[in-house]
């Protein structure tokens, strides 16, 4: 057996960023940029006015009250066409172009206005108040958005801002995704006195489209060499297939004799880790295959330690760390074997605002509903010894978009 983290070492070592693509900024998020993104303009453009009220020159609001000629106007979308002189004042409103000879803005509310077209300043305001110079926020060329960054609606609308339309983003990773076993079926289908419904293939998909790919469910494959093979054969064109069951070594566990009989190059094939021991990787037919393991817990919990990291190094994503926190256990925890154990648990808070970790007590790698009520993974390397309530325990937080929704 390898390590965890060798393994998911040797999995995204072999991986490659996928080419990019253009797509429209309407369809651009959560998509990664593999470009650097400049702007194409300065925002904003010229300098204008942060308020509604009067475009003035700082000098001539010195001294107050000041009586100034309300020359003019300048709406947003539009601008004064003159300039400024001693003793006036033009009206403003947000956003505006600041008129030429005037240098700062005097707001509506500290102002009065008779019925004589003159404008009375009851407050002072320095040079440059409630003026955005131009570039305030970027200038044409500045490079705001770096290539690597997953977007999200800030970056959509900063993008736009930038008057940039189109952006180059790395392809979403085409995953094939083919569960096996006799003893599945799809949901809302006939079940069997000796079978169960499957749910690791919905449940991949899902995750893969969480991870940024996207998913083509092949179906279940019974447990038959031919069978398998012909399946296994839809994942043509894609970018990765993923298996789930037949992983193992039991007599129906067939993933790796009969793929390996059309074209598997086996990488590693166990890890020392709970749930997921039987875990694969290698190449079939120039496709990377991951084949997880057939219980559904340990299918999600290899599928976010391995198939995650793979598809971020497909997106040109940094996948070289697990994100782990700490916490403090909530419960005693006996001594650990050989593998490392990542253990569904409950998170909370203590009355200092320490996270704290609970684990299920039971730990069944069956058990889908402790999996969707865990707020985390308490993880305990090889060989841990007990450890008692209160000691401190890394925790792998579980996206509420991957395990819990």
């Amino acid at each position: 057996m390898i390590s965890v983290a060798e393994a998911r070492q040797r999995i995204t070592s072999a991986l490659r960023p996928l080419a990019a693509e253009q797509v429209s900024l309407s369809e651009a998020h959560g998509r990664v940029l593999a470009q650097d993104v400049a702007s194409r303009v300065t925002q904003p453009p010229q300098a204008v006015s942060a308020m509604d009220g009067y475009a003035v020159r700082a000098a001539d609001v010195a001294q107050v009250p000041a009586t100034l000629s309300v020359v003019g106007s300048a709406p947003a979308g539009s601008s004064y066409p003159g300039t400024v002189g001693a003793g006036q004042a033009v009206r403003i409103f947000t956003g505006a172009p600041l008129p030429d000879g005037s240098d700062t803005i005097v707001i509506q509310e500290n102002t009065q206005r008779p019925d004589d077209g003159t404008v009375v300043v009851e407050e002072s305001a320095a040079t440059g108040t409630y003026v955005r110079p131009a570039g305030l926020d970027f200038a044409a060329g500045d490079v705001l958005l770096p290539a690597g960054r997953t977007l999200g609606a800030r970056d959509v609308g900063l993008a736009a801002a930038m008057n940039v339309p189109w952006l180059m983003v790395r392809r979403r990773p085409r995953v094939a995704i083919l569960s096996t076993g006799d003893e599945v079926v799809m949901p809302g289908d006939p079940i069997g006195p000796d079978q169960i419904v499957s749910s690791n293939g919905l449940a991949l998909a899902s995750a893969v489209r969480a991870f940024g790919g996207t998913p083509a469910l092949l179906g279940i494959a019974p447990d038959d060499s031919g069978a398998l093979q012909t399946m296994a054969a839809g994942a043509k064109g894609a970018d990765m297939l993923v298996t789930t069951g037949g992983a193992s070594v039991g007599d129906h566990d067939l993933i790796k004799d009969a793929l390996g009989e059309t074209g598997l190059k086996l990488e590693f094939f166990k890890i020392a880790m709970r749930p997921g021991k039987p875990l694969i990787f290698g190449d079939f037919n120039g496709t990377p295959m991951l084949g997880l393991p057939g219980n559904p817990v340990s299918s999600l919990v290899c599928a976010i330690m391995f198939l995650q990291p793979a598809l971020a190094v497909m997106l040109g994503l940094d996948a070289t760390d697990v994100p782990l926190q700490t916490a403090r256990l909530g419960g005693a925890l006996p001594a650990n074997d050989r593998r490392e154990d990542y253990l569904r648990a409950r998170l909370a808070t203590d009355d200092d605002g320490v996270p704290v970790a609970t684990a299920f007590d039971r730990q069944d790698s069956s058990m889908m509903a402790t999996l969707t009520a865990a707020d985390c993974l308490i993880v305990r390397p090889p060989h841990a010894p007990a450890a008692a309530a209160g000691e401190r325990v890394r925790i792998l937080p579980l996206q509420r978009d991957i395990c819990a929704v």
